[in-house]
């Protein structure tokens, strides 16, 4: 599943993938894998995700189902 909330996010603070991937210490290729839901990021990654763009792991990082059952 592709991650549009973490696209945005970085959108809204105007950093690349480049200069968000400097900021955390990863590639930019990572960050894009992240964004296109084809890598899996750990806890850690997504911590630092997020401090680096002043968002919870919720706003991030959390899926909505609105078919979930009670």
């Amino acid at each position: 599943m592709k991650n549009i909330k973490l696209k945005v996010a970085r959108a809204e603070k105007d950093l690349s993938q480049e200069e968000l991937a400097k900021r955390i210490g990863v590639t930019r290729q990572t960050i894009g894998m992240i964004e296109a839901g084809k890598f899996n990021p750990s806890l850690q990654l997504c911590i630092a995700i997020c401090k680096a763009l002043g968002k919870t792991l919720n706003d991030l990082f959390w899926e909505e189902n609105d078919n979930e059952k009670n």
